[in-house]
């Protein structure tokens, strides 16, 4: 929870103090291209939004934990949620989380919000995090093997496997790797 807060805090500041570019546990962005991007120094991962109701979600590209089902999932058209974290259907893949991590005392604030980009400051999109710059991307954490290195990931954690060059997805309780 103190590591969620920290990077939170770090992305409010740094997204209000440099509004393009934003680079978290490194110096800088690797190139212009980018507008966020994680040091691969570390073992760790992007953990996405723990969602309960995901009704009032309408942005496309919006990726979350889904709580009802345990899935990593991204909004790829109108209503449509597209399933990151395939399972097999029994009890050794679906995934599982702890929401009592997030306390039903926790009120989340309506403006809580960071926005990255050069309209950053007055981009009016919902979201925790928003990147606001449509011609450039946000590189994952970079982690070889996460399923090897990360030693206790959390449910919705988002890595770029660098050794099998794909997209990792933890769903609670197995990976899911996707190759374009």
């Amino acid at each position: 929870m103190k590591v969620t807060i920290i990077i939170t805090s770090l992305l409010i500041v740094a997204g209000t103090a440099a509004k393009s570019q934003v680079a978290i546990g490194k110096q800088a962005v690797s190139n212009t291209s980018v507008s966020l991007e994680f040091a691969d120094t570390e073992n760790k991962g992007l953990i996405l939004p723990y969602i309960t109701d995901k009704s009032g979600i309408t942005v496309e590209g919006s990726t979350i934990y889904d709580t009802t089902d345990h899935k990593v999932k991204y909004l790829k058209g109108t209503g449509v949620w597209a399933n990151l974290s395939e399972d097999d259907g029994t009890a050794a893949t679906i995934g599982t989380a702890d929401l009592s991590i997030q306390g039903a005392d926790k009120v989340e604030q309506s403006t809580a919000k960071t926005a990255i980009g050069v309209n950053g400051a007055t981009d009016t999109t919902n979201g925790i995090l928003v990147l606001t710059d449509t011609n450039k991307s946000m590189i994952l954490p970079k982690v070889a093997s996460p399923h090897l290195n990360i030693v206790n990931p959390a449910p919705g954690m988002m890595v770029y496997d660098t050794v099998k060059k794909q997209l990792a997805v933890y769903n609670g309780k197995v990976w899911s790797f996707w190759k374009p």
